[in-house]
């Protein structure tokens, strides 16, 4: 990504309309690029009603349209929603939900309360600490120009003064960058053991071929695709046939059109990676598996 894309961090107060609120949990962010999902891996930051921050596996491209999914802690099914890329920085990134139920809404603040969430106060509150041990400094420096008193100039006891405004600072310093440091190593960590997880699940093939009136019947969450403007105005139609496999989870792992033109197969897989379905078990258990599915687009 060319340097100029990179979005540069907000410096001044806080901006935001609802709190935010720390949460290191798995993170998945589908982006499409060429009409193929690319899915990656990441651990997430912070959330709130508006938006997730994370460090990911992978660069985005601010602007972009992506699919996110995390799994709050304590919460038994994961927060599946769109959103945009509003900030990039080398891995780590700001995504702003876009169309976010009343019912995720409520799933975010609840788990907040019931986990008793830290409020992350971001940028916005380093820039006011960075704000008083400036002060600091200001009244150590004032102090030891000399006031009125024993105190005062030649005696000694404002650079006495000044000198401990310095070290205060140097020390809040070291430790602001020793924590920083410790949590961003953490986080590789996290993300190192998800990178894993995911090669591991990605090398999973299909256990068996399920038929699709077999696996329509599984169907617990459909999300009808968006028919593109210009295929209206072109007056595209017809059925887009996908093959697909579908996790132990229940959800869409990976899929590939077979017909139509891109500009409805494209459609048509955006649609289909938020549909989940009850897990088709083998021999009792949950199975990965692959099947046929059809959309329909028609004016």
């Amino acid at each position: 990504m060319a340097a100029g894309a990179q979005t540069r961090g907000w410096s001044g107060p806080s901006r935001r309309r609802v709190p935010r609120f720390q949460m290191q949990a798995p993170l998945d962010v589908t982006v499409l690029r060429s009409g193929v999902p690319d899915t990656m891996p990441g651990r997430s930051v912070n959330v709130c009603e508006r938006g997730i921050a994370g460090v990911l596996a992978g660069e985005l491209v601010p602007g972009e349209a992506v699919g996110v999914e995390v799994r709050l802690p304590m919460v038994a099914d994961p927060l599946r929603a769109r959103a945009l890329v509003r900030y990039q920085d080398k891995l780590r990134c700001g995504l702003e939900f876009v169309g976010l139920s009343a019912e995720q809404r409520a799933a975010i603040r609840d788990w907040a309360k019931v986990a008793k969430a830290e409020t992350d106060v971001g940028v916005a509150a380093a820039g006011v600490k960075e704000n008083s041990l400036e002060k600091e400094k200001k009244n150590a420096d004032a102090v030891g120009a000399g006031g009125g008193g024993p105190g005062g100039a030649g005696s000694g006891k404002p650079k006495k003064r000044r000198g401990a405004g310095w070290i205060v600072v140097l020390v809040l310093a070291a430790i602001a960058v020793a924590v920083f440091w410790w949590k961003w190593n953490r986080s590789w960590e996290e993300l190192e053991s998800g990178l894993k997880s995911q090669e591991t699940a990605s090398a999973e093939k299909p256990q068996a071929q399920v038929p699709a009136e077999v696996m329509e019947k599984l169907l617990v969450h459909r999300v009808e695709p968006t028919y593109p403007a210009e295929a209206r105005q072109a007056n595209l139609q017809g059925i887009i046939a996908l093959d697909i496999v579908v996790g132990r989870d229940g959800s869409v792992v990976s899929m590939r059109a077979l017909n139509g033109p891109e500009v409805l197969a494209q459609a048509a897989m955006d649609a289909l990676r938020w549909w989940k379905f009850e897990p088709y078990r083998v021999n009792g258990e949950p199975a990965v598996v692959e099947t046929t599915v059809a959309v329909e687009f028609k004016q």
